[in-house]
């Protein structure tokens, strides 16, 4: 499905630091994420535990649609949704090439 250019242009997509990573009660998939965005800090969940141990992702450097509502995830608030590559069988990051400051806008 194609969407307009002035669609995708409302997407705020910044790069965040992961800060702290758990496993989310009661779920095998879900991981929740305290993520550094420069000028404030947010919590992500994240279906990504099948393919990351959550202290294997502390200090990595990931793209975060940062405009997102707000909404509960098993009673957990996200604020947010980070992006992955999904290859068959697991989840991989997507990160710079080169470290950058957590908030930067990708563009």
């Amino acid at each position: 499905m194609a969407i307009k250019f002035k669609d995708f242009e409302k997407l705020e997509i910044k790069i965040g630091e992961i800060l702290s990573a758990e496993k989310v009660e009661d779920s095998d998939k879900l991981l929740k994420l305290e993520v550094n965005l420069g000028d404030e800090k947010r919590q992500i969940v994240a279906g990504i535990a099948e393919s990351f141990e959550p202290e294997n992702l502390i200090g990595k450097e990931i793209p975060i649609i940062a405009n997102l509502e707000p909404r509960k995830i098993r009673g957990v608030e996200s604020q947010g949704m980070i992006l992955v590559v999904d290859a068959k069988d697991k989840m991989v990051l997507l990160n710079p090439e080169e470290e950058v400051p957590p908030g930067s806008v990708v563009g």
